[in-house]
């Protein structure tokens, strides 16, 4: 999670539809396996960290992020949370990398030195920005390096020597709107990096998120189209 968008959004992240959804999204994705210890690779403000230590009985979390001033710990829920520079191996059964691959120039080799770092059996739940095609002055400011397809996507999971156990687009509903946004005339043309995300009216708000909500239990199946890439996979 960038911490560029967690300074646009302030405290009206908790409440903004395309983070409520996405937690929402990771919930039904990682069903209800029990999570004891998470690793949150690429934390930001460990926002989904913070969520599934709320909403699940995950008991302890690890946010891993070098823009992080220095190391820290707090709690959320009563339950501790360790902000970290930099980790070695670990004993964490889930891992999060939340927007986080698409930053980094060699993101097979990133994700394989985290595969690394935890023992066989840990989840992986990965998300990506999806489709080239939708690249815009968004992707300029968050200092992206590419947008993924869910194929590409699961079968850079694969060669990291994950076994991928489901994979789906989300946030297909709105992906009309912002296709259009972006590949209309006006859309097409060269953008100034800036972010797309910013606080809304709370009608419109509500209406997005009521998109987002309908589509959720259908996202299982959606392998066709979507603003976000999500795969969960294992460590054999």
């Amino acid at each position: 999670m960038d911490l560029k968008e967690t300074d646009i959004l302030g405290d009206a992240i908790n409440e903004h539809w395309y983070y409520c959804s996405k937690a929402a999204a990771t919930r039904r994705l990682l069903g209800n396996a029990p999570i004891s210890r998470i690793l949150d690779v690429g934390a930001g403000s460990g926002f989904f960290s913070h969520h599934l230590l709320t909403h699940t009985d995950a008991r302890e979390a690890w946010c891993v992020d070098i823009s992080y001033p220095a190391d820290s710990s707090a709690t959320t829920a009563g339950k501790p949370v360790h902000y970290r520079r930099g980790i070695e191996t670990i004993e964490a059964d889930l891992v999060l990398l939340m927007d986080v691959l698409e930053h980094v120039d060699d993101d097979l080799g990133l994700l394989k030195m985290y595969v690394d770092k935890v023992p066989s059996g840990s989840r992986f739940l990965m998300t990506v920005p999806a489709f080239q095609f939708l690249w815009s002055g968004h992707d300029d400011f968050l200092e992206h390096k590419r947008r993924y397809t869910l194929a590409q996507f699961e079968t850079l999971a694969r060669d990291a020597g994950l076994t991928v156990q489901r994979g789906a687009y989300y946030f297909g509903a709105v992906f009309p709107i912002a296709a259009a946004l972006r590949l209309l005339p006006q859309g097409a043309q060269a953008q100034p990096p800036r972010s797309q995300l910013k606080r809304h009216h709370p009608l419109v708000n509500g209406v997005l998120k009521t998109l987002c909500s309908l589509e959720l239990p259908l996202m299982g199946i959606n392998r066709l189209a979507g603003l976000s890439v999500f795969v969960l996979a294992q460590k054999p």
